[in-house]
């Protein structure tokens, strides 16, 4: 029998999209989430949708803005996912950002309930800085921050209805 090979690029491309769907229907099925799925396609999109590179040592960061990246070039970023399901009425909060490390930037990645990309917000760490540390106490407030209050305070970096668009101009 002839092992599949992952040493390159279009062979984790198919490992992902099968995560992706594993992941949607695991969840129709029982109704939960398979844990950590969400995070690693977060990862994955944000490096390949944003042009990033992985990071070498993953200490705080998980990738580094490239020549591509644009305004993030250079720049080390943290990246959280979340993947937003039409049936939840929770409000939904994101991971706890980890402020004690060295990084520039967090992109937000939502996905939603296919585990699809469809929204990539960033934000520097200046601006969030702003927003998370509570003024009197100068420490980190408690708890994660919510994805509506990330998306206010971010610029959307990414959109699925920008591949529409392009699309339609072909």
């Amino acid at each position: 029998m002839t092992q599949p090979q992952t040493d390159n690029a279009y062979s984790v491309d198919v490992l992902m999209q099968q995560a992706r769907q594993l992941a949607a229907n695991y969840r129709r099925a029982t109704g939960k989430t398979l844990a950590g799925v969400s995070g690693e396609l977060s990862t994955y999109d944000a490096i390949r949708l944003l042009h990033l590179a992985p990071a070498p040592d993953q200490i705080g960061y998980e990738a580094v803005g490239t020549e591509q990246s644009g305004d993030l070039q250079g720049e080390k970023i943290q990246i959280k996912g979340r993947t937003i399901f039409s049936d939840s009425k929770n409000a939904h909060r994101i991971g706890q950002l980890k402020m004690e490390q060295s990084w520039d930037s967090v992109v937000l990645v939502l996905l939603d309930d296919d585990y699809e990309p469809f929204e990539i917000y960033e934000i520097d760490r200046a601006t969030l800085t702003d927003n998370v540390i509570d003024k009197q106490s100068k420490k980190a407030k408690k708890g994660a921050m919510t994805v509506a209050r990330f998306k206010k305070i971010a610029t959307l970096a990414w959109s699925n209805e920008w591949l529409s668009e392009e699309e339609e101009a072909i």
